[in-house]
């Protein structure tokens, strides 16, 4: 299951998580997008930035255990990006509704484009 994460739930859903690790957040627009914005840094969750394109190259890099969500501008590119992880065996996913443009009207240090 994809669990459909609104910015202002992102919060609550990375301190739900009880794994070893931090849950990840996988930014999947293009280096251009991420230059003109990306979110700062989000308590107990690891950022990284990995473009959709490249993302069937460095599955290997993920870990299918690890609660992982997902976001791109809008979020219709990170809901597919949600969907390819969970054809290769993620099962803890999540995609941020609307992207970083909802979460730019959610936070205001994250400009909109």
């Amino acid at each position: 299951m994809i669990e459909a994460i609104a910015p202002a739930e992102f919060a609550a859903w990375a301190a739900r998580q009880d794994y070893a690790q931090p849950p990840l957040l996988i930014d999947v627009r293009e280096p251009w997008e991420w230059a003109l914005a990306h979110l700062p840094a989000q308590p107990g969750c690891e950022l990284l930035h990995l473009p959709l394109g490249n993302l069937p190259s460095e599955l290997a890099r993920l870990d299918p255990d690890r609660p992982t969500a997902l976001m791109c501008h809008h979020g219709m590119r990170s809901l597919n990006a949600a969907m390819f992880l969970q054809a290769n065996g993620f099962e803890r996913l999540g995609n941020v509704v609307g992207g970083i443009d909802a979460w730019a009207q959610f936070d205001a240090q994250v400009p909109r484009y």
